[in-house]
């Protein structure tokens, strides 16, 4: 099947479009469902991944390129008639350039009913895994991208993280997830966006699955809203002529049947144990999906659109051409037959409430509350200008070695301000900022706990370093007030926007060393052993 682009580009023309981005009905999340905002019926989801040459996983390096999939008209122009024939109504993209224009494939998009859930990170601008931190440079990341898309009715929402904790060692990193979905939100809501746009979480299919679902659906503290707004969950379970039972989805709708908000599958669609191969998925799932599973669970999403070398791709691309693979047709023939029960927003009352936190043990690590600070970029520049002493350098290999120097000093007194503890809940003001604002903050701890002797030499660690004349103004003084001298206190959320000077105080993908996870205590005993062993200090 071919279809060519002057085709479909003249079907998508301007004077063509049924809709336009800014009189789409948007879709708002209420209980457990979404619904159309203009007349209150139900919305389920039968969507497509749709980003090429990218990792959903995500990387640690800044030097990863990806391909924005909203920017280029004529590859919008390409697909969007065969996204159509496989009743595409929702594609999920994993990184876009917020600078770039996204105005003509959102047009298209919406003038075939097609909406569009974000993901907020992009390579080497995310909260890692292993070394997680909410700071400056990732908040920044995420409020643009929120900044770029807003506009666009289209736009059901983000996802402030993809599969962040895959291991049984990384439930902490959820902590630093939460505080995103929470300061996206207040973002949201500070700028007077559209209130309808929603901000969730997308979580692999793991062994902690169920304790993440709680996690991110619960409030332990009243009047913040801390609550991801949709669950999304990757399911690969159903592989082939798979079952209800053996594909474990009725487990699935059975944990998530009192869920206080939409769940959909944010991937589905295994390729593993094929007949016939990896591009022969016969997607027999699709009929329990919308079947016997809508009352809990709002449609999905299937991974992905554009083939390469993990064969999950519907079609093949050549150049201006559209190669449909075998599962293009399965799906568009299971899709065909689905006939999902609706319910008007106008006859539905939500009665779930939201779970208890999930307590910790040897599975859990982090505490319910407190999350990590509010990233407040204002502070963080205040602090900056306030200091004497301060950090003129961005070689960001030498970062990690002044680190260990410094916080091992003193058992770690001067490093309480960036401290960053999931599991027992210590986080430091300056915990938010950018790691070469960490750095330039205990340096100056440091220096100003000299004594006049040591002074001349006490600011320039291995030079990095050097002094300047502190200065604080407007409303810095509050905020530094509040931060505390050692940078042990707390600051409220920004009111304002994220625009700072500090998004180019430390390249992407950079992070304060891991040990800061682990508490003054550990700290201290983690620089001793590092020293003594010879390992070094490590910029993660």
């Amino acid at each position: 099947m071919k279809l060519s682009t002057v085709i479909g580009a003249a079907a998508l023309s301007a004077s063509a479009y049924a809709a336009s981005y800014d009189t789409i009905p948007d879709i708002k999340v209420y209980g457990q469902h979404f619904f159309y905002n203009n007349n209150g019926s139900q919305f389920y989801m039968k969507g497509v991944a749709y980003q090429e040459n990218f990792s959903p996983n995500g990387s640690a390096s800044s030097n990863v390129q990806y391909t924005d999939p909203l920017s280029n008209k004529d590859k919008c122009a390409r697909d969007i008639p065969y996204l159509k024939k496989i009743f595409t109504n929702v594609i999920r993209v994993y990184a876009i350039d917020p600078t770039a224009n996204h105005d003509d494939c959102m047009e298209m998009l919406a003038a075939n009913d097609i909406y569009v859930v974000a993901d907020l990170s992009e390579p080497g601008t995310s909260i890692q895994s292993d070394s997680p931190e909410w700071t400056v440079p990732v908040y920044q990341r995420y409020t643009s991208v929120v900044d770029a898309l807003h506009k666009y009715n289209n736009v059901i929402g983000f996802f402030a993280g993809n599969e962040v904790v895959e291991k049984a060692n990384q439930t902490a990193a959820s902590a630093f997830v939460k505080a995103a979905v929470r300061d996206t939100k207040t973002y949201i809501k500070t700028m007077k966006y559209r209130q309808t746009l929603g901000v969730g979480y997308a979580t692999a299919d793991v062994p902690s699955r169920d304790q993440l679902a709680h996690y991110f659906a619960c409030q332990p503290i009243d009047g913040t809203d801390t609550t991801i707004d949709f669950w999304g969950y990757n399911v690969y379970s159903w592989c082939g002529f798979s079952n209800y039972e053996a594909s474990s989805y009725g487990e699935r709708v059975q944990f998530f049947s009192d869920y206080p908000v939409p769940v959909f599958f944010a991937e589905y669609g295994c390729n593993e144990g094929i007949p016939g191969g990896p591009t022969h998925r016969p997607f027999t799932e699709v009929e329990v999906l919308y079947g016997n599973m809508t009352e809990v669970f709002s449609g999905g999403i299937v991974y992905q659109w554009f083939q390469s070398e993990n064969n999950f791709g519907l079609v093949q691309i050549d150049g201006n051409d559209v190669n449909p693979e075998p599962d293009y047709t399965s799906l568009m023939s299971q899709l065909a037959k689905v006939k999902p029960t609706s319910t008007a927003s106008s006859a539905y009352k939500p009665t779930n409430s939201p779970p208890a936190c999930p307590t910790q043990d040897a599975s859990w690590a982090p505490v319910a509350s407190p999350l990590p600070p509010p990233v407040n970029p204002e502070l963080c520049d205040c602090a900056m200008s306030s200091l004497t002493c301060t950090v003129d350098s961005d070689d960001v290999d030498s970062y990690g070695s002044e680190f260990g120097f410094i916080c091992g000093e003193e058992q770690g007194k001067y490093c309480v301000g960036i401290q960053h503890n999931a599991t027992t809940g210590e986080f430091g003001a300056i915990s938010g900022c950018s790691p070469k604002q960490q750095l330039a903050f205990v340096a100056n701890q440091y220096y100003m706990a000299q004594d006049s002797s040591n002074k001349a030499a006490a600011c320039d660690f291995d030079g990095l370093a050097k002094t300047q004349d502190p200065k604080t103004t407007g409303s810095c003084s509050a905020l530094l007030q509040a931060a505390g001298t050692d940078g042990a206190g707390s600051v409220a959320a920004p009111t304002g926007g994220a625009s700072s000077s500090s998004s180019a105080a430390a390249p992407n993908g950079l992070s304060t060393p891991a040990f800061f996870n682990f508490g003054q205590t550990f700290f201290v005993a983690y620089v001793i052993t590092a020293v003594v062993s010879g390992v070094g200090m490590l910029v993660l």
